[in-house]
C-alpha cells in the first residue's frame, strides 16, 4: 500500500511539473490577449508537499451525476477559489451540481495540466463552468476561442453566454459583430429563439448594440374594445387624455424582397416618406420590411402628425419583434407623443404585456407621466390590466402615484370598477 501511494505521487509530481515546464517554454497558439492574461493568470505551480498533507484528507472525491473523480484537494484549492472554500472545513466529498460528468473530467484535468484538451468543441459549456469555479485562465481562453469562432448563426447565442458570464471582452466583440452584421443576424434562429424565449437577454444584448464604439400581435383584452383615436372623442370626464395617434394608413404598400436592390430603391425616398413607411411598417407589424428602411437610412425617431413614433404604434399593437428591432435600432423608449403618453403608455392600456415587459427591460420609465399626470399603471388600472400591471409594479412602478386630479392607479380601477385589479394588484 505505502509503495502504491508513493508510486501516484511520483506520478503526480511528474505531471505538474511537466504542466508547468510546458506553460512556460509552449505559450499556446490560443493564448488571450495581453489584458485577458493579466486578468486570468493562475498559478503555474502547486506546492507539491500539500498534496500529503493530513494524509488520507489529501484526496477528496467530486461527485457529477453518475462520476465520481478523485483529486488532490491542493490542486483544486489553488486553482479554484470555490473549491478552495467547498474543502477548507474538511469535506471529503463535494457534489458539483449542473456539470456534466464529461465536462467534469475536463474540468480537473484542466486543474492539474493547465491545458483544455476540447477548447474548439466545449467552449461554450467550459466558459460556464469556469466562471462558476473562478477559473479565470480558462475563462479567458474560452473567451478568445469563441470569439474566434463568432458568425452570423452564433453571434447572439455568444452574445448572451457572455453577458451572463461577465465576459466583458467577449460581450464587446459580440456587440460589434452583431452590429456590423445586423439584418443578418436578425434573421437567424438565434435571434427569434432569444426573442421568444429569453427576451430578458435579448433585451441585454439590445442595450450593448446601443452603446457607442470605442410574438405576433394579440387581441387586445379587457373591458373595452376603444382605440386610442376613438377614445379622443370620448371627452375627460371618465377616463385620462387618450393616446391620439394619427389615423391608420390606409394605402397599400407592397413589401419588397429582402434584397440590396430593394433597400437601394428606399434609399432614394425622402426623409418623410421612409419615416412614413418606418410607421406604417411598425403599425402592421411587417419586420422586414422595417429592417429594409432602417437599413436605407429611415429616422428611427420619425413621428407621425400626432408627435407618435414607430415604437408607439408597435406598442399599441403589440408587435413584440417589430418593437424589439426598433429599441435596438436605438428607438427612445420614453419619447412622449403630444399629450406625453409613452410607448409604455400605449402598452399598458392596449393591453400588450410581451411589450410591457421588454419596454421595461429596455429601461422605459414605469412612472413615466402624460400631461395629466397618469402614469402607465393608472392606464393599466383604467382598463383592468393585471398582467401588465404586474410586470410595471415588478419594474418599480409607483403604485401610490396621484395625477393631476389627485386619482391613484387604485382609485382609476375602482371608478371603471376593475375590483379584480384591484384584487389582484393588492394580493400580490
Amino acid at each position: 500500500m505505502f509503495c502504491r501511494s508513493v508510486s501516484w505521487f511520483i506520478c503526480i509530481f511528474v505531471a505538474v511539473l511537466t504542466a508547468a515546464d510546458y506553460s512556460d517554454s509552449h505559450p499556446s497558439t490560443e493564448s488571450p490577449t495581453a489584458g485577458q492574461v493579466q486578468e486570468g493568470k493562475e498559478a503555474a505551480a502547486v506546492d507539491l508537499g500539500t498534496l500529503l498533507d493530513a494524509g488520507d484528507s489529501a484526496v477528496v472525491t467530486l461527485v457529477a451525476g453518475d462520476t465520481r473523480l478523485a483529486a488532490h484537494r491542493a490542486v483544486l484549492a489553488v486553482r479554484s477559489p470555490v473549491f478552495a472554500s467547498i474543502f477548507s472545513h474538511g469535506t471529503l466529498e463535494a457534489t458539483v451540481p449542473d456539470v456534466g460528468g464529461q465536462l467534469l473530467r475536463h474540468l480537473v484535468a484542466y486543474m492539474y495540466t493547465l491545458q483544455a484538451t476540447q477548447l474548439a468543441r466545449m467552449a461554450p459549456q467550459l466558459l460556464v463552468a469556469a466562471h462558476k469555479y473562478g477559473l479565470s485562465g480558462l475563462k479567458a481562453q474560452c473567451e478568445q476561442q469563441l470569439a474566434s469562432q463568432l458568425s452570423i448563426e452564433t453571434a447572439v447565442t455568444t452574445a448572451v453566454l457572455a453577458i451572463r458570464n461577465s465576459c466583458s471582452t467577449l460581450e464587446k466583440t459580440a456587440a460589434t459583430f452583431i452590429k456590423t452584421h445586423i439584418l443578418h443576424v436578425m434573421a437567424t434562429k438565434g435571434w427569434a429563439d432569444a426573442l421568444h424565449c429569453q427576451p430578458e437577454d435579448l433585451i441585454e444584448v439590445l442595450k450593448l448594440l446601443s452603446q457607442p464604439p470605442a410574438e405576433t400581435s394579440t387581441p387586445a383584452t379587457g373591458d373595452s374594445e376603444v382605440t386610442p383615436t376613438s377614445q379622443l372623442h370620448m371627452g375627460h370626464k371618465k377616463c385620462s387624455r387618450a393616446p391620439v395617434p394619427a389615423a391608420k394608413h390606409t394605402a397599400t404598400c407592397p413589401t419588397p424582397t429582402f434584397d440590396d436592390v430593394s433597400v437601394s430603391f428606399l434609399r432614394t425616398l425622402s426623409a418623410a416618406e421612409k419615416g412614413r413607411r418606418l410607421i406604417k411598417a411598425a403599425n402592421d407589424g411587417t419586420v422586414k420590411e422595417l429592417q429594409m428602411l432602417l437599413a436605407a437610412g429611415a429616422d428611427v425617431g420619425a413621428t407621425d402628425g400626432n408627435k407618435n413614433t414607430a415604437l408607439h404604434w408597435a406598442a399599441w399593437e403589440g408587435h413584440v419583434e417589430t418593437a424589439s428591432c426598433l429599441v435596438g435600432a436605438g428607438a427612445e423608449v420614453d419619447a412622449g407623443n403630444w399629450v406625453q403618453n409613452t410607448p409604455l403608455h400605449w402598452a399598458a392600456w392596449g393591453g400588450r404585456p410581451a411589450v410591457v415587459r421588454l419596454l421595461v427591460a429596455a429601461s422605459a420609465d414605469p412612472n413615466a407621466r402624460n400631461v395629466d399626470g397618469d402614469t402607465p399603471l393608472h392606464f393599466a388600472a383604467e382598463h383592468g390590466r393585471t398582467e401588465e400591471a404586474t410586470a410595471l409594479l415588478d419594474a418599480g412602478a409607483d403604485s401610490g402615484a396621484r395625477n393631476h386630479k389627485g386619482k391613484t392607479p387604485v382609485d382609476r380601477a375602482r371608478q371603471f370598477n376593475h375590483q379584480h385589479w384591484i384584487d389582484r394588484i393588492t394580493r400580490d
